[in-house]
């Protein structure tokens, strides 16, 4: 349900968080399956992978190939200008890719939860928003929220020829806004619940009261300003600067602003993140209480 250009980025980000939310289950649903068969530890039996392939492709796919039939230049960017210009293989691009990139996100996420760097596979899920979100905003000509907020060529065209105002109202005001909001309801809707249901299952298991320094109220809501919020103002940021020095300079500096406020070890998102109780360390560092769950789950298995 997003232009084409930014929906892999989605996927991805979305596939990752996914596995982030679930990261307690995913190191406990490994100690279990820890020396038994090639049949229970497919990956098809993963039960949060196959929820986060089954998202991506009966929600997210079909919305957004009904925007790309209804308004294909809206859903292209306006790359093209209808139907006849779409090339084939955007479609196939969306219809595949989407499944593909939600899968590779979730899997990239899943195996730094697994051996202990659940900071890294939250960097996933900030790198796919901050593409995402940079290209709604910037684009590839620094036009990306022109594009976004323009529902037909027609508009995109006559940009600078009429307020931005007019533009966001006329843009509220269309067919293309109502898909948007209908889908975004569910779409939005469905991954953010099932977020902050596994987030919120995961706290339940045994370490996690541990763990999480806060309420789980406020966890939530840093978890969810740290997942979209962040990327959303690096995107910002970039844009401004990109914009301020040219990409030469502005792209460079934003580079080392992002590694300071991420990467730095004393960096406040780092100690936000340590307030959500998101595991952060390896699947085989088995507390007490945890390896008393594992070993219940594993005796009541029948032979």
């Amino acid at each position: 349900m997003i232009e084409i250009q930014a929906a892999l980025f989605w996927a991805y980000g979305a596939g990752a968080t996914f596995a982030l939310a679930a990261g307690r289950q995913l190191q406990l649903w490994e100690r279990i399956n820890a020396g038994e068969g090639p049949r229970t530890r497919s990956r098809a039996a993963n039960p949060y992978l196959t929820l986060t392939i089954l998202f991506a492709s009966v929600l997210m796919v079909p919305t957004g190939l009904f925007l790309l039939w209804q308004n294909p230049s809206w859903a292209t960017m306006h790359v093209a200008d209808g139907h006849r210009g779409v090339w084939a293989g955007f479609v196939l691009l969306y219809a595949g890719g989407i499944p593909v990139a939600a899968i590779l996100g979730f899997l990239a996420a899943q195996a730094l939860v697994l051996v202990g760097a659940g900071y890294w596979a939250y960097l996933q899920c900030v790198g796919g928003y901050f593409l995402l979100f940079g290209t709604l905003i910037h684009g590839w000509d620094g036009r990306g929220y022109e594009r976004f907020l323009s529902p037909g060529s027609g508009d995109f065209a006559r940009w600078a020829h009429d307020s931005v105002v007019n533009h966001v109202l006329d843009f509220l005001t269309s067919g293309t806004f109502l898909a948007l909001f209908l889908f975004g309801a569910v779409v939005i809707g469905t991954m953010l619940m099932t977020e902050i249901g596994w987030l919120m299952e995961g706290w339940t298991l045994p370490g996690a009261d541990r763990d999480r320094k806060v309420p789980r109220v406020v966890a939530v809501g840093i978890a969810a300003a740290g997942v979209y919020g962040l990327p959303f103002a690096g995107a910002l940021c970039a844009s401004g600067l990109v914009r301020l020095l040219g990409g030469w300079l502005g792209l460079p500096l934003f580079a080392v602003l992002a590694g300071f406020v991420l990467l730095a070890r004393r960096s406040p998102v780092r100690w936000l993140y340590g307030l959500v109780g998101v595991p952060d360390r390896h699947w085989r560092v088995e507390p007490e209480a945890e390896s008393a769950v594992v070993a219940q789950v594993t005796s009541s298995r029948p032979e």
